[in-house]
């Protein structure tokens, strides 16, 4: 990755717009949706009441769902059980629904283990948990270099990965996603819920970060 890719990926992930001063013009996947919404409408194959009703259901979702179903995980049992035997029917359970066709897949990261989730053709990703996915998970360089050199990758987002523990990268695809559940962070026993779900990002279950408070103890 060159040094003007390295600073987008990080701008990107540090405020999710442009730089000061600059436009933001569309991206190709909005002149492409853009396109093919003309196209369907026109030929009379699905109606802008439909579309707008996606959008209100697209427009719904965000990372709090996903940290509602990691805090979930941490204090009972048996849901993290269900979860990670089968990530779509133990979301559907607890109240999320889908609305398409795809598998979730839930991995647990462990003091062996660590995930980290890509989409190495284009940009599938869990959106009925977790809403839409960030810019820089679209660029070439995170979708190509993330696979090559993972620790490294996860170093540039601020987040060091102990030599000892192993990084597995997991490829999305069209019908499988994929979900990280985080450790749970050490002091946090008597937390409830929606104390947990605080600590809980959108990258931490994509993988690129740690829950905050394993940040903060990494950092000090």
């Amino acid at each position: 990755m060159n040094q003007d890719h390295e600073s987008d990926i990080a701008h990107f992930h540090a405020h999710g717009e442009p730089r000061e001063g600059e436009e933001s013009p569309p991206q190709f996947f909005e002149l492409l949706e853009m396109a093919i919404r003309g196209l369907l409408v026109e030929r009379g194959l699905i109606g802008a009441n439909e579309i707008r009703r996606q959008i209100e259901v697209l427009d719904s979702r965000n990372p709090a769902l996903g940290a509602a179903v990691v805090a979930r995980a941490w204090v009972d049992p048996d849901f993290k059980e269900r979860l990670l035997k089968d990530g779509r029917r133990a979301c559907e359970d607890f109240g999320i629904s889908f609305y398409d066709d795809t598998d979730l897949i839930v991995l647990e990261n462990t003091d062996e283990v660590h995930n980290l989730i890509v989409c190495t053709l284009c940009s599938c990703y869990p959106r009925p948990v977790l809403g839409l996915p960030p810019d820089w998970y679209k660029l070439k360089p995170y979708r190509a270099r993330a696979v090559r050199e993972p620790r490294a990758v996860l170093k540039e987002f601020g987040t060091t990965i102990p030599d000892h523990v192993e990084i597995r990268v997991s490829d999305s695809t069209a019908v499988v996603r994929f979900l990280v559940l985080p450790k749970r962070p050490e002091g946090t026993e008597a937390w409830g819920e929606s104390e947990l779900a605080s600590l809980v990002t959108r990258d931490t279950m994509i993988g690129v970060a740690l829950p905050r408070v394993l940040n903060e103890e990494i950092s000090q």
